[in-house]
């Protein structure tokens, strides 16, 4: 599920990142979330061209409602979360779905992620981002999971029914990823992350 609200500038490298995926049977559902500069224009130009790519527009709601209308029109045992400025390795997609199918008592597999681009990545991100990546197991997320979040949203993919399970993503007074991992956690949730950088997170001024 892919959330987007004015992305134009960055949305083409992103859709590129998920065309070029090893694992080729999938969809992207992207959410246009009442953007008025051409991200609108820039997902109906990938419908056309690749049928693996849906849109749903919808009136500006926010980042949680686009979201949870991705999750909703889903119908896949799987649900891969990404940012519309994000670039995922060729790779991402394929090696979650394999920890998933050979680890059934896991909810959601995560991976190591690199900050980009590095004339943009301040220090400050930089050590949370080395602080994630020290994060693999389960016991070693959990262990931490009250410091910060531990689980980089759009690296993230999900078995759908703990998606639906926990109601998705919703306004609890804490980042809307944050709450749901920690809802996760309470719920006894199983995470772990692939050993790999799959995932590329985009720093901005």
């Amino acid at each position: 599920m892919l959330p987007c609200y004015n992305a134009a500038k960055t949305l083409d490298e992103t859709l590129q990142s998920l065309a070029a995926q090893s694992l080729r049977d999938f969809e992207v559902i992207a959410v246009d979330d009442g953007s008025t500069d051409d991200t609108g224009r820039i997902l109906d130009a990938w419908r056309k061209k690749d049928a693996r790519f849906k849109v749903i527009t919808q009136a500006h709601s926010g980042v949680i409602t686009a979201s949870n209308a991705g999750m909703l029109a889903s119908v896949s045992e799987y649900i891969a979360r990404m940012d519309a400025d994000d670039r995922a390795h060729p790779q991402r997609l394929e090696q979650q779905v394999a920890f998933l199918e050979a680890n059934p008592d896991y909810a959601l597999v995560s991976s190591l992620v690199k900050a980009f681009p590095a004339e943009d990545v301040g220090g400050g991100f930089q050590v949370y981002i080395e602080w994630l990546n020290s994060l693999v197991t389960d016991e070693q997320i959990k262990r931490e999971i009250f410091v910060e979040s531990p689980l980089p949203n759009p690296s993230v993919m999900f078995r759908r029914e703990w998606l639906l399970k926990m109601g998705g993503y919703i306004e609890n007074g804490l980042p809307e990823d944050y709450d749901l991992y920690l809802r996760l956690y309470l719920a006894g949730a199983k995470f772990a992350k692939v050993p790999a950088v799959l995932h590329e997170w985009r720093e901005h001024e």
